[in-house]
């Protein structure tokens, strides 16, 4: 993905000049490596530190990268108890930089890349991250949408049989190969969709670890990023994500999990603690159909990174690392199918 032009930055300091209050003298852009959907950048000016995330160019998936909706819910969710980034403007003119973008402020904490937080040195910490983690989501799931301006974030209804059609389509939009695991998955998953229960949040749709910055050395939560999934639907997606990457393995290129990990050796709860204490405050008894969601994240991760894999296949995705992409959807799919002969 070729870096911005000197034209490119000029029209860049003039936009912002003229869009964003304060903003003055853009002196660099500096590509963030992590991230394989929508390219984000640091950008340092006379004015201060700021981010810039746009759409990557070219032709792009219907619904995908949609920077505006990540726009609009953090603006949405700035005076909430969830903490999310300051976000200064939406710029829907692609002929600025070549794609829609918007710029927010800049977080300066620690983000964490290993499900075992193995640079934490203190268990007493690691239990009090993930505990932190465990506050937000539910802060996240109990946000009144109505008063903070998202009631039309999406529709409230049937949100499993929605999204699976949608990342069904998505994923043989993308299908470069057929992929005998997955054609088997989403035929369960098709047949296996729970009864509607009713419940209906805000959903982040990719709530893990390396999405959130932590204060340094500390366990408050200074933002959760990247929400361009996000929308209004089923909290039980979000839970069960977050539970999936706790169970895959470690050092997969994809999500670093905790599987075979001894946890209580460091002060990371078991999926079953996890779940009960968002339980507790959710002021639930139990949540039945569990390997229905967590089958159904395992497919949806598979589904983007056949997304990924598309797009570097046309040579137009984001990160380098899109290229090995590809070679994660049949093991995604499998632990999928094992999720479902061990819960069941």
């Amino acid at each position: 993905m070729a870096l911005f032009s000197e034209t490119d930055k000029q029209q860049l300091n003039e936009y912002l000049t003229d869009h964003v209050v304060g903003f003055s003298g853009l002196r660099s852009l500096e590509k963030f490596s992590g991230g394989q959907s929508n390219p984000t950048y640091k950008l340092m000016a006379d004015s201060g530190v700021y981010v810039l995330r746009r759409q990557p160019p070219g032709k792009l998936l219907k619904s995908a990268h949609a920077v505006d909706r990540e726009y609009k819910v953090l603006n949405a969710l700035v005076d909430t108890t969830v903490a999310v980034a300051k976000v200064y403007h939406l710029c829907e003119d692609v002929n600025i930089i070549g794609s829609m973008f918007y710029i927010m402020d800049f977080v300066d904490g620690d983000i964490f890349w290993s499900a075992t937080l193995a640079t934490v040195t203190d268990n007493d910490l690691r239990a009090a991250m993930y505990d932190a983690m465990n506050k937000t989501l539910v802060a996240l799931h109990s946000v009144d949408v109505d008063a903070c301006g998202l009631t039309d974030y999406g529709r409230k209804e049937a949100y499993f049989e929605r999204q699976l059609s949608r990342w069904t389509k998505q994923y043989r939009a993308s299908e470069l190969d057929t992929i005998n695991v997955m054609d088997k998955l989403i035929d369960w998953l098709e047949k296996n969709i729970p009864v509607d229960d009713g419940q209906a949040t805000l959903v982040h749709g990719d709530y893990r670890l390396d999405n959130i910055i932590f204060k340094q050395g500390s366990s408050e939560i200074l933002a959760v990023l990247d929400w361009e999934l996000s929308t209004l639907g089923h909290p039980y997606a979000d839970l069960a994500y977050q539970c999936m990457q706790l169970r895959m393995p470690p050092n997969t290129g994809v999500i670093d999990g905790l599987l075979g990990i001894d946890r209580k050796a460091l002060g990371i709860p078991t999926e079953k603690e996890y779940v009960t204490r968002y339980c507790q405050r959710m002021g639930l008894d139990k949540i039945d159909n569990w390997a229905f969601y967590l089958a159904f994240s395992f497919f949806r991760l598979a589904s983007i990174a056949q997304g990924v894999a598309k797009r570097s296949s046309q040579g137009n995705a984001s990160n380098e690392q899109a290229t090995k992409a590809g070679s994660f959807v049949e093991p995604l799919a499998t632990m999928a199918l094992a999720v479902i002969r061990d819960e069941q």
